[in-house]
């Protein structure tokens, strides 16, 4: 079956939302639609002062209310450790509870790079680690479930929702760890990739994965490294395994250096378990291209690039160096929602951004693009580009949830009060604007 493109030049008109927190700053993956019909999402603070900022949203009343501080459900207020600024993680609904974690947000410069704080500021004690936490739905309850080892944040989280197990890589070093939520008890099985990112540039240094998943069957978890191999764990295992005869170095995705910053290397960016094939569908950050991972048969097979249609057109990669983090299978349990970038044309020409950076940031400006595909049918459809009702650009997407009205919800960038901040971003339904 040859799949379906579908390419218009329509444009969608997102809506900002100010929630309230004016030091919001850039926050990936946090946001999740709850069964209770609210959309949960986190702010991220880069201030010494002040922790992330935990929301949720109504659409039925178009309003948001404040729940909690990082820092103060963590138990440290008051304490002068470095806060708890961001959740770098999705929420994970289980038993009525929304499971998730906690990650620093202030960093100290050391060799040029973002750093845990060796020396902090006056008056201010390290960082204490991050936290697994959960929110019961009914009774609006945070409880505190564990903290990460040698005081490092926590960047990637997983949930295997029917076995009760939370999985998740610490940030610098990459630290796999397991906590039973049954159980109560923490493992730590120890470095992934090097020292990850508190290595050396050019020696061992590795960009961490960010995304994992839970095959449903068999209760394993998989994360892939900058070097593009792919590790598994089972929760009765005493330790993470390489997965033997498959790998993620495939021409498509490109060539990089896993010694160096300003690219995910080989990692997928973004992937989620698939249970109608028994497979994992990821998207490569830079690239573009939408795979199949079938565990049972070590198998990877690229599907197609979904990229937006004018970048497949102008060949460019991903101007956020890492790639996006907008990549969700929908309510429908069959549509792929992808919030990706576009070229931005002035005069007629591309506006190039820089060929390299140094972490994961935008190389230069582009526009948002809501790409949709559907696996079963394999058609691709680029919905256009996003823009404010002002005309302004959403920059900054790293984050996707989709409302039971069928809108999209995200957090980006935008101008409140002079300030740039980043916030809740409503972009309307895409299909219901595409019916004639």
């Amino acid at each position: 079956m040859i799949p379906v493109a579908t390419i218009n030049d329509k444009t969608l008109t997102a809506e900002p939302h100010f929630s309230g927190f004016e030091l919001a700053h850039d926050t990936y993956n946090a946001i999740t639609a709850a069964s209770d019909g609210r959309i949960y999402y986190v702010l991220s603070s880069e201030s010494y002062d002040k922790g992330g900022q935990i929301y949720a949203y109504d659409p039925l009343k178009g309003r948001s209310e404040f729940l909690a501080d990082l820092t103060e459900i963590c138990g440290e207020k008051g304490l002068s450790t470095i806060p708890q600024g961001k959740s770098h993680v999705r929420f994970y609904e289980s038993n009525g509870k929304l499971y998730f974690a906690s990650h620093v947000g202030v960093y100290e410069m050391i060799d040029g790079m973002e750093r845990l704080h060796v020396h902090p500021p006056q008056g201010y004690k390290l960082y204490p680690g991050g936290h697994f936490l959960s929110y019961d739905l009914k009774t609006g309850r945070f409880e505190n479930l564990a903290t990460a080892p040698d005081g490092e944040g926590i960047i990637t989280m997983t949930m295997d929702k029917e076995r009760q197990q939370l999985y998740a890589l610490t940030w610098p070093l990459g630290y796999f760890i397991h906590y039973n939520v049954q159980t109560g008890e923490l493992k730590n099985l120890g470095l992934t990739c090097a020292r990850s990112e508190a290595g050396t540039v050019g020696d061992d240094y590795r960009t961490i994965c960010r995304s994992m998943f839970v095959n449903q069957d068999t209760g394993d978890v998989y994360f892939s490294t900058a070097e593009g191999s792919i590790f598994t764990y089972h929760p009765s295992a005493s330790a993470i395994r390489q997965v033997e005869g498959v790998d993620l170095k495939i021409d498509y995705f490109g060539t990089y250096d896993a010694t160096r910053p300003g690219s995910m290397g080989y990692n997928w960016r973004k992937i989620f378990w698939y249970a109608p094939e028994k497979v994992a569908y990821g998207v490569h950050g830079n690239s573009g291209y939408l795979f199949r991972f079938d565990p049972a048969e070590k198998k990877i097979e690229i599907v197609d690039r979904i990229a937006s249609s004018l970048s497949q057109r102008s060949g460019m990669y991903d101007q956020f160096s890492y790639g996006y983090l907008g990549f969700v299978l929908g309510p429908d349990g069959e549509t792929i929602y992808y919030l990706t970038g576009g070229p931005v044309y002035e005069d007629g020409k591309r506006v190039a951004g820089a060929r390299q950076i140094a972490k994961g940031a935008a190389k230069g400006i582009e526009n948002l693009h809501v790409v949709t595909y559907h696996l079963p049918t394999g058609t691709y459809t680029d919905h256009g580009a996003v823009f404010y009702p002002d005309g302004g650009r959403p920059t900054y997407v790293n984050s996707i949830t989709i409302g039971a009205d069928g809108n999209i919800y995200t957090l980006a960038r935008f101008n409140y009060r002079g300030n740039e901040i980043q916030d809740l971003v409503k972009i309307p339904n895409p299909f219901r604007l595409n019916v004639s």
